[in-house]
């Protein structure tokens, strides 16, 4: 297949979103970034990653090039995820062969799979076992029995917790039940408050209406033994008794033991309070970790990081929203074959190790997780593996393809009625389970 010109389609995307009224996301670069020396006669393929590729990035591609004596230039996407998959639609909507592989989130399978190459035979070819990798994430790649991406590094919801706050206070450990949660939350936030700090809290999390809180409230719904909004045979499981109760108990935080403003929180406007010093327990991604660990951190070496609580009932459980991204390859490469041979190597045992160890980036594969370099670069990894093996809950995102994100807003957006107090849990799962009968019948 010929490839357009990278700049061509560039000026596609921008005129058909002008045409449609909305921004237009930022253009890759025409060239790209070659990751590595060029080798004469061998093939190129490109791969758009993220917006600015960090050196363990760089060093991981430039090892793949050096293993698979292939070529491999990096294409620059926009940072948005959002505007990334609409570039990405606009290639393949052109079948453009300009893009090889791609860097796809965990809850697009189901939108990009007719475009996307099956890697099983490409692993079966190359001798790797899928068993190496995180049962959950592969499951969640999977659509009709394709591979439509490999697991490259992973995320997942997790609860941050002030370890020198519990000893101040007399617990022995961080809670396991939403319910221990709210007793040491405001038992903590009375003491510190009586001391002198009146912008102390108990707990932030993310309640803005994005696709934040679907991550946040699905937790909180499984957690319960509520399902998963649509379960993978179809079914809308939204409607009953323990996700109700589960929404309810996250609107009786609000200005109690969250702050009134904690509707309107993303992620970084819970860091600005949980780094500040002002929160007992914060729910974030593994990101934060570092962050919080900085030099100038007013809590480093002060906190640590647990899987989230269970809820109540027989079904509760650990619940632990799942993110991260995949190496996948385009249906429409011209070169399909040495895009899967670099996408292998990207998420292979060494390729994720690289990154583990320069960059904290989250492996996959369960092995690394006792790797001695891994583990000596990220010791709080040792506590992430039960998340990742058992706990990781992924959102409906492949059963309902292409409808996610209208699935995702209607959920996101009734939760956030129920947490502004405009509805009950019960209300908010009947509302739910309407909609969704009607944008999936």
């Amino acid at each position: 297949m010929q490839r357009k010109p990278l700049f061509v389609i560039g000026l596609f995307m921008l005129a058909a979103l002008v045409l449609a009224g909305c921004p237009a996301p930022a253009a890759p670069a025409p060239t790209g970034e070659a990751a590595a020396p060029a080798e004469p006669g061998a093939v190129t393929v490109q791969a758009m990653l993220a917006s600015n590729p960090r050196e363990f990035d760089n060093a991981a591609v430039a090892y793949c090039a050096e293993q698979t004596g292939i070529n491999i230039e990096v294409i620059n996407g926009p940072e948005s995820a959002t505007d990334r998959l609409a570039l990405y639609l606009q290639f393949f909507g052109a079948q453009s062969g300009d893009i090889d592989i791609i860097q796809m989130d965990v809850i697009w399978p189901g939108i990009l799979a007719e475009h996307l190459v099956d890697l099983n035979p490409y692993l079966e070819q190359e001798g790797v076992d899928i068993g190496m990798y995180f049962d959950r994430i592969v499951q969640n790649n999977t659509v009709d029995g394709a591979l439509t991406g490999l697991p490259w590094f992973t995320d997942a919801g997790i609860l941050y917790y002030r370890s020198d706050l519990l000893e101040k206070y007399g617990f022995d450990g961080p809670p396991e039940t939403w319910a221990e949660l709210d007793e040491m939350a405001t038992a903590i936030q009375e003491g510190e408050r009586a001391e002198g700090n009146p912008d102390f809290w108990g707990f932030v999390w993310q309640g803005n209406s994005y696709e934040g809180l679907t991550c946040d409230a699905l937790e909180w719904q499984v957690s319960w033994g509520g399902g998963e909004i649509v379960e993978p045979d179809g079914t809308i499981s939204i409607n009953n008794p323990q996700a109700a109760a589960a929404f309810d108990m996250a609107a009786s935080w609000v200005g109690r033991i969250s702050p009134p403003g904690v509707v309107s929180y993303q992620e970084e406007d819970a860091r600005g309070v949980w780094q500040a010093g002002n929160a007992a327990f914060m729910r974030n991604w593994p990101y934060a970790y570092a962050l919080g660990n900085a030099e100038d951190s007013v809590i480093r070496d002060a906190f640590g990081v647990v899987p989230l609580p269970k809820g109540e009932g027989p079904d509760a459980r650990n619940a632990d929203t799942l993110g991260g991204w995949q190496m996948a390859v385009s249906r429409y490469s011209s070169n399909v074959d040495a895009a899967a041979q670099v996408a292998i190597c990207m998420a292979g045992m060494e390729g994720q190790k690289i990154r583990a160890t320069q960059g904290s980036m989250l492996p996959t594969i369960g092995a690394l997780y006792e790797d001695e370099d891994v583990l000596a670069a990220n010791p709080f990894f040792s506590q992430m593996y039960d998340v990742f093996a058992g706990g990781a809950v992924a959102r409906p995102s492949t059963v309902t393809g292409e409808l996610y994100n209208e699935v995702s807003t209607i959920y996101f957006t009734e939760v956030n009625r129920t947490l502004t107090g405009q509805q009950t849990g019960q209300q908010a799962v009947e509302n739910i389970e309407a909609q969704l009968q009607d944008l999936l019948r």
